[in-house]
């Protein structure tokens, strides 16, 4: 039987951290569904469908690994998909408080499906889509904090936004 986690967030855009959550889930679960989703709290710079397209370019080379969009309760999306699990990243305590509410709250939804926490290589412990934004809006260079191509997409994304 094949074990399926679901990683579920906004992803803009997707950065080195994004990948290596991604990567160590592979490790774990034999497929990963990557669910980017319009998560109307956020304003985001890239349209859900230019996100699922970067990832689904960055992640090529991950055959576990599969990109869906979606809209509504995370839970539900996890169930349609036969999956038991969702991934969510730490990247320090601060983020902890937030995803423990959000994995207990989902656990109450629906009690077959546990979140499991994994946290990134150290490199990536304070890397944030948003820090990567201000960076990159700010002229800054971000190249080690993305895939080529979604620097790419990053700088194209600023240099329409100015004009």
């Amino acid at each position: 039987m094949t074990k399926t986690a679901v990683y579920p967030g906004s992803f803009d855009p997707v950065t080195y951290g994004h990948l290596d959550i991604a990567k160590r889930a592979t490790n774990i679960f034999d497929h990963l569904i990557i669910a980017v989703t319009s998560n109307q709290s956020k304003k985001t710079l890239f349209s859900i469908k230019e996100r699922v397209a970067m990832i689904k370019t960055v992640t090529k080379q991950m055959p576990k690994v599969e990109v869906q969009s979606f809209d509504g309760l995370l839970v539900e999306f996890v169930k349609a998909h036969k999956a038991k699990v969702i991934i969510r990243g730490l990247r320090a305590v601060s983020d902890f408080e937030y995803e423990l509410q959000m994995a207990l709250m989902n656990r109450k939804l629906e009690s077959a499906v546990d979140t499991v926490f994994l946290m990134p290589a150290e490199p990536y412990t304070y890397l944030s889509s948003s820090v990567v934004k201000e960076i990159m809006s700010k002229g800054g260079n971000a190249a080690q904090f993305l895939p080529p191509f979604v620097e790419q997409k990053l700088r194209q994304k600023f240099s329409l936004t100015k004009k």
